[in-house]
């Protein structure tokens, strides 16, 4: 392949490969006036950088896939069409082919028939969903320009299994439906122009702190400086919640913030009461699904109770 080198400039120069074993899986959704901003994303990606990208834009059902090829003038990591059981592997990029549905699992693309009709269909919500679901606390979703909301349900999961969002800035967009119903829903938590998303990306997952850091005693003694800081800023008390889930939303939060020491955080919570009512809402994201189950919660108030009372 011949080297494109339009790809030099402004490009974050770290990369990722050696600094964990599995590799970070990039989901993006466009939709329209997305590839001018898809193009502006991967000519800022460096060269080996240890990540893969999945992009899921809105095609037209009827005609053949020509996406691919376009991207491929942006970039030196080979961009092809995804075909069905495909295996994810890192420097690559992945595009949705036209009048597919895709999800994720174990790290292999599925693709399936759309379940609806065009004008109904979400695939952004519906391939960001597998992600959260695949990657867990390793998700990560950028959205960019588009027309509705197609991708602010996915986000909502993505949050909820404390992936990372990133969105283009509104302003930067052909059009910023979508990007704005992001940052409305209070899903983004890095805003920026899409050549730069990829460097916000990079050091984002460099500074990111390790879970295994949750662990020794000076992080669970900042966990519980954390909760009393929460308790203060707020009036909820978080200690009784799960330890795992507190050092999870500590360190995503962490990471946003490229802070690597929890003693750090903790100064810096308590010198921004803004940042105490952002991580008070995180910690509460997952408690939203508590009611998704309808049919065993209709069996609950329909049968069990009225026999209880």
């Amino acid at each position: 392949m011949k080297k494109n080198t339009s790809i030099t400039k402004n490009q974050p120069a770290s990369c990722l490969v050696t600094m964990q074993t599995q590799f970070p899986i990039v989901a993006i959704g466009a939709s329209a006036g997305g590839l001018e901003a898809l193009d502006l994303f991967l000519r800022s990606v460096p060269e080996k950088c240890g990540m893969a990208f999945v992009i899921v834009q809105h095609l037209d059902p009827n005609r053949q896939g020509v996406l691919p090829e376009l991207l491929q003038r942006a970039t030196s990591m080979p961009v092809t069409q995804v075909t069905d059981r495909q295996k994810v592997l890192p420097d690559n990029v992945y595009v949705i082919p036209p009048n597919h549905d895709m999800s994720l699992l174990h790290g292999i693309l599925h693709l399936f028939e759309p379940s609806g009709s065009h004008g109904l269909r979400l695939p952004i919500d519906v391939f960001f969903r597998s992600v959260a679901f695949d990657q867990q606390e390793r998700s990560i979703g950028v959205i960019l320009s588009g027309m509705g909301s197609d991708g602010t349900l996915g986000l909502q999961s993505i949050k909820e299994n404390t992936g990372v969002v990133f969105v283009q800035s509104p302003e930067s967009a052909k059009f910023d439906s979508m990007p704005r119903s992001a940052i409305e829903n209070g899903l983004a938590d890095f805003i920026a122009l899409p050549e730069e998303l990829p460097g916000k990306i990079i050091e984002y997952l460099q500074h990111a702190p390790r879970l295994a850091s949750a662990a020794s005693e000076k992080f669970s003694d900042g966990i519980e400086k954390v909760v009393v800081i929460l308790r203060s800023q707020t009036g909820h008390d978080f200690s009784l919640y799960k330890q795992t889930t507190l050092s999870r939303r500590i360190e995503r939060r962490m990471g946003i913030h490229l802070i690597r020491h929890i003693s750090d955080y903790v100064k810096f919570l308590r010198e921004n009461p803004e940042e105490g009512k952002i991580l008070f809402k995180e910690l509460l994201i997952g408690v939203t699904s508590f009611f998704r189950d309808s049919a065993a919660w209709e069996r609950l108030k329909n049968d069990i109770l009225p026999r209880l009372v």
